[in-house]
C-alpha cells in the first residue's frame, strides 16, 4: 500500500498549498488590503464581487475550511485507517471540486476577470479531488474497522 501512502502524502502536501492560499485570500478580505496579482489583473475585482462570500461568510474562509479539514482527515487516516474517513475525504473533495467548478465558470463568464489565487485555488482542490478518488477506489476492497 506504499502508492497508497504516496497519495495521501500528496493530498496533504496539496492541501498545506490550498490552505496557505486560501487563508491568504481570506486575511486579504478581513484586512482590505489590496490583493497582488503578478500575472493575472482581477484578483480584487473577483474578490471583492458579489459571489467572493456566500451568506456572509468569504469563499475564501470556506476555502480555509476545506483544506484543512482535509489535512486533519488525511492525518487521522494515516493513524487509524478508518473507512468513514476515506469516505469523508472524498464527498467533502467532490464538493470542493464542485465549489470550484462554479466559481471558476463565474470569473469566466460572469464577472469577466481572473484571480491567479482563485485559479489556484480550484486547481488544488480538482488535484484532491482526483486523488481521493483514486485513493477511495484503491482502499475500497480493503478491509476496514468501522
Amino acid at each position: 500500500m506504499k502508492n497508497s501512502r504516496n497519495l495521501l502524502l500528496t493530498i496533504l502536501g496539496l492541501s498545506f498549498l490550498g490552505f496557505a492560499d486560501a487563508t491568504f485570500l481570506a486575511i486579504k478580505h478581513y484586512t482590505g488590503a489590496p490583493i497582488p496579482c503578478s500575472f493575472l489583473d482581477g484578483c480584487d475585482t473577483v474578490t471583492s464581487s458579489i459571489y467572493s462570500t456566500v451568506a456572509g461568510i468569504p469563499v475564501a474562509l470556506l476555502g480555509s475550511l476545506f483544506y484543512l479539514a482535509v489535512f486533519v482527515l488525511v492525518l487521522f487516516y494515516l493513524q487509524e485507517q478508518r473507512k468513514w474517513v476515506v469516505n469523508t475525504l472524498w464527498f467533502l473533495s467532490l464538493l470542493a471540486f464542485i465549489a470550484s467548478l462554479v466559481f471558476v465558470y463565474l470569473q469566466g463568464f460572469v464577472i469577466g476577470s481572473w484571480c491567479q489565487y482563485c485559479l489556484v485555488s480550484a486547481l488544488t482542490s480538482t488535484l484532491i479531488f482526483v486523488l481521493a478518488t483514486v485513493f477511495a477506489r484503491r482502499v475500497s476492497t480493503k478491509s476496514f474497522v468501522a
